[in-house]
């Protein structure tokens, strides 16, 4: 029995788990746990390829594992939070336009099904991969909770300006717009320079911002690959 083939999809079905996890403090509107899961379920979702790619055991079952795992945990979970912070922020007579949070479900779902057959997307991406549009809408709440600023409070309680983060969402996750990939293939200073630089800017972001500097990162990343593609 070859049990190296099985860790990836392990590891992927832990993810699926952090994801499922993570939904239910959600639910209990315990949002830094829910971000804590959500962000573990990444970091689980990064290394089913890397120990797929190491053992040479990549397969069709594999992808589509890892896929129907991203649904639950950067897919439904970033839906609900935003049903939730519409649902608190809207006029009790206009609570049906709460579940136009879950645009970012659908949202996902088609990125996720698309990424499966776009063989553009090996070295880099196109449109936002999915795990960094939920750590966008995990942040979101987090920010609200630990923000000092009335500014932003006002913004984020706003039921216009939640809706217009869920189409945007929705819209960058499927977008036509080439995005860089993160990885470092090899310690090369000039090759990697884009990757170097995102990542000192990301720590200064997060140490300076705090939860507030989670959405800038993503901002950032957006940003900086539409500027590299005028080059």
């Amino acid at each position: 029995m070859n049990i190296k083939k099985h860790i990836p999809n392990l590891i992927t079905l832990l993810n699926l788990f952090s994801g499922c996890v993570a939904l239910v403090f959600a639910i209990e509107l315990n949002f830094e746990m829910a971000s804590f899961f959500v962000s573990l379920g990444i970091f689980l979702d990064f290394f089913d390829g890397f120990f797929a790619r190491l053992f040479k055991v990549s397969s069709p079952l594999g992808l589509q594992l890892d896929s129907l795992a991203d649904m639950i945990t950067s897919g439904l979970v970033p839906g609900f939070v935003m049903f939730v912070m519409l649902n608190n922020y809207t006029l009790a007579t206009d609570n049906w336009i709460a579940y136009l949070g879950f645009i970012i479900t659908l949202g996902s779902c088609y990125r996720l099904a698309n990424f499966n057959i776009d063989t553009r997307q090996t070295d880099s991406f196109i449109g936002l991969p999915t795990p960094a549009n939920a750590l966008f809408i995990l942040s979101l709440p987090l920010v609200l909770q630990h923000t000092n600023s009335d500014v932003i409070a006002a913004i984020l309680e706003n039921q216009w300006t939640l809706l217009a983060i869920t189409a945007l969402s929705a819209f960058i996750l499927n977008a036509e717009i080439p995005l860089f990939s993160l990885k470092i293939k090899e310690f090369n200073f000039a090759k990697n320079k884009l990757q170097i630089i995102f990542l000192i800017a990301s720590i200064v972001l997060l140490v300076v911002f705090k939860y507030l500097g989670i959405p800038l990162v993503i901002v950032f990343y957006v940003l900086l690959s539409v500027f590299k593609n005028r080059e």
